[in-house]
Parts: C-alpha cells; sequence; structure tokens
C-alpha cells in the first residue's frame, strides 16, 4: 500500500459513542472526605475535553462532579436506585446545544429495542452520574462559576459548623485563576490524580478510536516510504548546488548530493507533505506531530525543519496524528537509501533487537519501567550506551509512554507501576549520534489480559520498498 489508495476514515463504518464514566471520580471525592470535584479549562485542555467529551469552545468552561446525597445503604454509600452522583457542565450560553447533545444525550444509556419511543431525556444515565449544562453567569470567570455550583450543590452545614470550608478535589493543571476564584469562596483544593488514572486503562470505544487513526498512521507511512524507494541517488553533476553548497554539488563536509524524487531534490519538509497529505485523506490531522529527521536532523527527537535526504544517510519518520476525537496515532520507522551498511546498519539491528525484547516483557502485572529495562540492556549488548543525556550518543528517552486524548500520558515505561488491560503505550527504542543520524522503531500496543496487541501492524525494513506491504 502506498497511501495513495487509502480510504477515507469513514470507510471503517460508524464508531460506538464515547462516553467517559464519572464514577472514579464520584469515588475520588468520597475517598478524599471531599465535597466535590471541579476541572477548568477550555478545548485545548485533555483532562476537560475526556471528562466532558465536549469539544468546544477556545474559552475556558467548568465542569463540577459532586457524590450523590439520595438515599444510602447505611454506609454512606448510594443505594442501586439511587445515582451515584451529579456533574454539572458550566458551558457559555451560545453552546448550549451542543453541550446538551456531546456531554449530556451521549452520556444517557441506549436502548436496545428500535421500536422503543420513551423519550431520549427519560433514559438513565450509564454511570449512575446525573449529567446537566448551565448556562447561568457567562460574564463570570469559569473559576467563579464553578464556585457558584458548588456552593449550590454541596451541603456545608458541617463543614461550616467547624469553621472550614467545603475541601474541592481539582486536577494539579488547574489554572492559578481559577483555584484562586474558587478559594475566595471559601473552597479548600486538594489536587487529584483521579483523572489521569481513569484516562490510563482505555474503553473499548477508546481502543477503537485509537485504531482508527494508528490505520491513518501507518497508510502516512506507507506513503513516505514509498517516496523514500522511488527517489533516485544522483551523481554530484546532475543535482550542481541543489543542497546550497559548492558548483560540485557536494558540501563542505563531503556528504552526498540529495536524492531526487519528481525531478526536485527531495527534502524532508516535501517528505512530510506527502505523509501528511494521505493523512488528511484518512480523515485525521497531522498536528503538527509528523517529525522527519535526515542525517544528523534524525537524531533531533522534535525535528520539523526542512533537510536535504541524503542517499546513504538515516531518515527517522514518527507520525502521531489526532484523529476527529481527539485521539492520537503513533509510529516511527527509519530507512536509509543507498546505504553502505555502516553505523546505520548496526544500529537498526540493535534498536529492532531492543523492540523485540521490550515487547516480550509487555503483559499485565509487569512492573512498567521492567520493559524499559530490557530495552535498554539489549542496546547495551550491541555497544550503546543506554542512559545518553540529551545531545549525547546513545538512547536519549524513555523506551515508551500512555497514548490517548494526549500524544503523551500514562503510564510512562519508564515510571513506577504495573501495566494493566487497557494500557495503551508506544514501544519506541532508540539510538542516535548527534553527527550522524538516529534510528527508532515504534509501535501502539494495547495491554490484554493475555499480553498485547499491536494496534495496527507496519513492516520493517531499513530499505524502502515502494510497496511496503
Amino acid at each position: 500500500m502506498s497511501g495513495e489508495d487509502a480510504a477515507p476514515g469513514g470507510a471503517e463504518g460508524a464508531a460506538a459513542p464515547l462516553r467517559t464514566d464519572l464514577r472514579p471520580v464520584v469515588e475520588a471525592v468520597r475517598e478524599a472526605d471531599a465535597a466535590a470535584f471541579v476541572a477548568v479549562g477550555d478545548r485545548f485542555d485533555d483532562d476537560l475535553r475526556y471528562l466532558t467529551r465536549f469539544s468546544g469552545p477556545d474559552r475556558p468552561y467548568a465542569l463540577v462532579v459532586v457524590p450523590s446525597g439520595g438515599a444510602t445503604d447505611g454506609d454512606d454509600e448510594p443505594t442501586a436506585n439511587s445515582p451515584a452522583g451529579r456533574a454539572v457542565l458550566c458551558a457559555p450560553a451560545l453552546f448550549r446545544e451542543q453541550a446538551e447533545r456531546e456531554f449530556v444525550a451521549v452520556a444517557r444509556e441506549s436502548t436496545a429495542d428500535p421500536t422503543d419511543d420513551a423519550d431520549a431525556d427519560d433514559r438513565a444515565f450509564h454511570d449512575g452520574v446525573v449529567r446537566e449544562v448551565r448556562t447561568e453567569g457567562v460574564g463570570d470567570h469559569a473559576g467563579e462559576r464553578a464556585a457558584a455550583v458548588v456552593d449550590d450543590l454541596v451541603d456545608g452545614a458541617s463543614a461550616a459548623a467547624e469553621d472550614d470550608g467545603p475541601t474541592v478535589l481539582a486536577p494539579a493543571s488547574i489554572p492559578h485563576d481559577a483555584a484562586v476564584y474558587l478559594e475566595r469562596a471559601g473552597n479548600d483544593l486538594s489536587s487529584t490524580d483521579a483523572v489521569a488514572a481513569a484516562r490510563a486503562r482505555k474503553t473499548p470505544a477508546e481502543v477503537d478510536r485509537l485504531r482508527r487513526v494508528q490505520r491513518a498512521a501507518v497508510a502516512g507511512m506507507a506513503r513516505a516510504e514509498a517516496v523514500l524507494a522511488e527517489s533516485e541517488a544522483v551523481e554530484s553533476e546532475a543535482v550542481e548546488g541543489a543542497d546550497g553548497s559548492g558548483g560540485d554539488g557536494r558540501s563542505d563536509d563531503d556528504r552526498r548530493p540529495p536524492l531526487r524524487w519528481e525531478g526536485e531534490p527531495l527534502t524532508t519538509e516535501r517528505l512530510r507533505r506527502e505523509a501528511n497529505r494521505v493523512l488528511a485523506a484518512r480523515g485525521v490531522r497531522d498536528a503538527g506531530n509528523t517529525v522527519i529527521g535526515a542525517g544528523p536532523s534524525a537524531a533531533d527527537l522534535h525535528y520539523v525543519g526542512s533537510d536535504p535526504i541524503r542517499p546513504g544517510e538515516t531518515v527517522l519518520i514518527d507520525i502521531s496524528p489526532r484523529g476527529p476525537d481527539g485521539y492520537h496515532g503513533d509510529v516511527t520507522r527509519t530507512f536509509v537509501v543507498d546505504g553502505d551498511g555502516g553505523w546505520e546498519r548496526r544500529a537498526y539491528v540493535a534498536v529492532e533487537a531492543a523492540r523485540e525484547a521490550a515487547l516480550d516483557e509487555v503483559e499485565p502485572g509487569v512492573p512498567a519501567k521492567a520493559v524499559h529495562g530490557e530495552a535498554a540492556a539489549e542496546l547495551t549488548a550491541y555497544g550503546f550506551e543506554p542512559n545518553a543525556g540529551e545531545g549525547e550518543a546513545g538512547f536519549t528517552h524513555g523506551t515508551g509512554h500512555g497514548v490517548g486524548v494526549s500524544l503523551h500520558e500514562g503510564p510512562s515505561l519508564s515510571g513506577a507501576g504495573e501495566l494493566r488491560p487497557g494500557h495503551v503505550v508506544t514501544v519506541e527504542p532508540g539510538v542516535y549520534d548527534p553527527e550522524i543520524g538516529g534510528v527508532r522503531l515504534e509501535d501502539l500496543v494495547l495491554v490484554t489480559d493475555e499480553g498485547y496487541e499491536l494496534l495496527a501492524e507496519y513492516p520493517f525494513g531499513i530499505v524502502p520498498d515502494a510497496d511496503p506491504t
């Protein structure tokens, strides 16, 4: 598959609705003996996007979640017939209809009977957390609006009797000004990682989104590889001055002239545009995350400039698009056109072995950092420094990270904790030499009950193939 014939994303069929289970947030509030949870941000805030599934606007809004104050079983736990809690989205008035649709309606239970004509507003919420949208006080700061909702929903009598305000949980990333408004209203803020923990384990609907965008990512990779395979290494006189050097077409360090594709010098920017064109055709956005380096710039983990692509030098392609529901893909391959089998070949063999060693460790219950340890040990065995610092030669980063509505989220394969079913992580060992280039191989992996699943497979090979599949 060259990527030219990639089908649009819609060809995969309709996706199941995305619904966030807010019960872990409710449980975190209860366990902390707090009164409420508050998140404030805009549509670029990944925590808030995850919690509400609300895709706008680009100005701050707020979410307030409180445990149910209804009937209990005697242990302060709600009974089966009572709601688990309430969630209020403080949205701008102009976005009320959208908020009702994305935050409220989608969270209601769907009926299995197509003839059931029950009013949609009468259906229960899938997680037992009752949702509503409020647009009062739209001229106030989102933190003020959140504080007003907390005051309305929370029974502060016991706290007031102790001359103390209610405790409100919030993500550590809550904006400072929002925190100030909440504290001025008499609330005591406490940080929680409940949202990060919930985001780390994906639901089947989330895995479906990740799988779809990862398929688009590998289609973009196929296009980039095909372009490299179609490019030509030429003699110096055929590209006189094309690389900005002297008339003999060679730079001062005697590097070979750039490859040519469709009659013009091939650069990382041209290659990036070809990959991104396929991403767009698949209904996903590159989001500025298509990173392509060539030669020394392949050692730059985030290179997005325009370098000539030369024969015999590594071309590192990292494609991380974002799908329409905010979920990311992430795939990396490294190629060399007309190589001589030197450093780049040794590095490729080492990284491929490190990838296999890392994948062999991926299963539920394994300490996350053990995956990194195996990859680093394998690279060490091939003679590469496993703990290189930035700008040094060797392995300069962790073996992987979680992927979801953020390109980088938990769990980290270099951090604490164990792998669990539902974790989606990259496995991406690599080695780099700032004077030569870099080699990295990366796939997106779902941790399953039995081990792992690659969310989209893509072949390996240092020599580019015009038809990689």
